[in-house]
């Protein structure tokens, strides 16, 4: 099981980084604080010292068309602020 799906690269995720050096990620639902506080540890060779989590549900959507009624839903995921202690940073534009 892979914990971190991708980093979440926003402005307001960037200025996050720059100012309170925290960082945001996409992770497993099924994951939980320890796993992913391990999973960024174990990634990229920091120190974390908190992680906060979030679920989002699907949105639901409902179009009128000519053949009928179309529902749809996206797709639910977790999403995880990480803290990073002092002096530690994660760049990810390195491997570009």
């Amino acid at each position: 099981m892979s914990v971190l799906i991708k980093p979440i690269i926003t402005e307001k995720m960037t200025a996050d980084s720059e100012l309170y050096n925290r960082y945001g990620f996409v992770v497993d639902t099924a994951a939980n604080k320890l796993q992913i506080k391990e999973a960024v540890e174990a990634t990229y060779g920091v120190s974390v010292s908190k992680v906060r989590t979030m679920n989002y549900g699907p949105k639901r959507k409902t179009r009128f068309t000519k053949t009928g009624i179309q529902r749809g839903q996206t797709n639910v995921y977790k999403k995880a602020i990480v803290d990073i202690a002092e002096g530690d940073s994660i760049d990810f534009y390195s491997n570009l």
